[in-house]
């Protein structure tokens, strides 16, 4: 094994054995990217013994490719006579474990690797490990901060792209067209989510995306982008004004802004995440907003874009490190009418003062 996949190895070695598990199934993307140091990989699994040496699934083709990058034991399997599901069924009844406690991460098991679990390995219990992966994920390495920042100056490349290509007439689509253009001619792997272009009226929407709606004149835009880099995100957004919009709509943008340098002020190592929420949260509710408001403002930032470790809202006890990556302010101020207008951006943690990675105005 490489150095980078010892050292993750061995930590998700100790956690195993906190959690009284035999061993750990990696089986979702975005962990094997982390485990086995490798972007390069779909339709794998890694076997992860609370003692003893790890190994990876994968097909066949790929196995020399994921040996140089990873260092790990590779297992291939050759389809369509074999599959991944019932290979790493087959390898966990050979660990020779009597009714084995098996940790997996509860956000990404699909039924065909949990069926075939279940049928060939007697007393099996399933264990969840989803918040001790994204724990240990949460502190990147130097190298992880280089690939996240280097997304972030995609992500730059791709919102002043946008905002120049705004105007009136023009669909939400064909700034989204701009924008991925210019971040993927900068180097962006692409978005590890939907991006997302809004027009006033859909701006309170919780999950929408850049659709086939015309921009007119006088409104907000909305235009939260995101690009990777080796596999890690970035993510950014801003509002953007066309014509003359009204006075709350405006006053709503510059609260959240004052908001987010808040909560920016307030991200440092030791402190804890709910105590950065009540001190943004103030300013909201001083400007009689408390209700119109939600209770997350921000997630960890890594190879998702919103990673479930640290989690920055209320009540929320996650303790922030230096050298962790989290994104502020994530809500827009749902007031009827007037709501929508939204701020993000990517930001490093240091002891020295923190860097806000998506550096634009």
């Amino acid at each position: 094994m490489n150095e980078i996949v010892v050292k993750r190895i061995a930590a998700l070695q100790q956690e195993l054995k906190v959690h009284e598990l035999d061993a750990a199934v990696i089986m979702d993307r975005e962990n094997l990217i982390y485990f086995a140091n490798s972007e390069d990989i779909e339709g794998g699994a890694l076997i992860v013994p609370a003692q003893g040496e790890p190994k990876l699934i994968c097909l066949w083709l790929d196995a020399r490719h994921m040996r140089d990058q990873s260092g790990l034991e590779v297992v291939p399997y050759f389809f369509p006579n074999e599959n991944v599901s019932q290979k790493t069924a087959d390898m966990v009844l050979n660990l020779g474990i009597p009714n084995p406690r098996i940790g997996f991460t509860r956000y990404f098991i699909n039924l065909k690797d949990f069926q075939c679990l279940r049928d060939t390995v007697p007393g099996i219990y399933f264990g969840d490990i989803a918040e001790v992966c994204y724990r240990l994920r949460s502190i990147k390495s130097e190298q992880e901060i280089e690939y996240i920042s280097k997304a972030a100056e995609f992500v730059a490349v791709g919102m002043k792209a946008a905002v120049e290509s705004l105007r009136p007439g023009i669909k939400e689509t064909d700034i989204l067209a701009e924008a991925e253009y210019a971040m993927r001619k900068a180097g962006s792997e692409g978005a590890t989510f939907r991006i997302q272009v809004l027009r006033h009226d859909r701006q309170q929407l919780m999950h929408p995306y850049a659709g086939n709606y015309v921009i007119e004149n006088n409104q907000p835009v909305v235009i939260h982008l995101g690009a990777s880099y080796k596999g890690y995100a970035a993510k950014m957004c801003r509002t953007a004004f066309l014509g003359e919009v009204a006075r709350e709509i405006n006053d709503i943008y510059k609260l959240l802004i004052k908001a987010q340098n808040v909560g920016i002020e307030a991200l440092k190592p030791g402190a804890v995440s709910g105590e950065i929420f009540d001190r943004v949260f103030k300013v909201i509710h001083d400007h009689g907003y408390a209700k119109m408001f939600m209770d997350v403002i921000g997630y960890g930032v890594g190879i998702r874009q919103s990673e479930f470790y640290p989690v920055i809202g209320k009540g929320i006890d996650h303790v922030i490190q230096e050298n962790m990556v989290v994104d502020l302010l994530l809500p827009t101020i749902y007031a009827p009418k007037f709501g929508g207008p939204r701020i993000t951006d990517t930001v490093l943690v240091r002891g020295t003062g923190n860097v806000v990675l998506t550096n634009l105005p």
